[in-house]
């Protein structure tokens, strides 16, 4: 049978994890928050980048090596 002093220690260190893993997540909501913000402007970003080039740069054609820099 275990002690009361033994099961206060056990319950104290239940407490500290549960503090700890609660600070854990709200530190990860705010990761998942802040990458859903950066998500969403990179779609945006997309989307008007696709507006202004609608045919998405199929106009150039040909060859990629017809694109090398000069210096090659």
């Amino acid at each position: 049978m275990e002690t009361p002093a033994h099961i206060d220690n056990r319950l104290t260190d239940l407490e500290v994890k549960t503090s700890f893993n609660e600070d854990l997540l709200e530190q990860l909501n705010q990761i998942v928050f802040r990458q859903q913000e950066q998500i969403d402007a990179l779609i945006r970003e997309v989307h008007e980048l696709r507006r202004q080039n609608p045919d998405g740069g199929a106009q150039r054609g040909g060859n990629l090596r017809d694109e090398l820099p000069p210096h090659y």
